[in-house]
């Protein structure tokens, strides 16, 4: 049953991906995004990490993804692209994917090379994550809480600018 279920949601999941890269509609690609990550939450809960498949499910298709489709509402994207910025988005997209495709190749590597050395022990249980969170990496942890308060206030500044305009 596992085994199906897994196919099942990596169908979905690749499914979700496909239709969202295809699509030519914003709202459209947020769900197919809400629908990609709720199956990969489902992944994670295939493979015994709880606590990552709640949160996968919780915070990215939830909380998240009302933040995108607000921005995909207030922003107008009916406007069109100038042709001296089409260029320039061109080029900066292929250098990003260039970047994502050698990204992808090193973390296939150290994945593969990673297989059969783990002792069998838990990984994604709340008490081991907030173990290590709050011990080994406790310092990334607090620059991305500053990063994500930086980002806020920078909201709040923005939406001010906007509203006295």
């Amino acid at each position: 049953m596992g085994f199906f279920l897994f196919f099942l949601l990596a169908f979905v999941c690749v499914f979700a991906i496909l239709a969202m890269i295809i699509s030519r509609n914003q709202a459209h690609n947020a769900l197919f995004l809400v629908l990609a990550f709720a199956s990969l939450g489902g992944l994670f809960g295939l493979l015994e990490a709880p606590f990552i498949a709640v949160v996968q499910i919780i915070i990215y298709s939830g909380a998240i993804m009302v933040l995108f489709i607000f921005v995909i509402m207030m922003v107008n994207l009916r406007e069109g692209i100038p042709a001296e910025k089409k260029r320039w988005i061109f080029y900066l997209s292929f250098f990003l994917a260039l970047i994502l495709i050698i990204e992808l190749i090193l973390a296939s590597k150290g994945a593969f090379s990673l297989l059969g050395k783990t002792g069998g022990e838990r990984i994604g249980s709340p008490t081991d994550l907030g173990r290590l969170l709050f011990t080994d990496y406790l310092y990334p942890f607090e620059i991305t809480s500053i990063l994500i308060i930086a980002a806020l206030v920078g909201a709040i500044v923005l939406v001010k600018k906007r509203e006295k305009e």
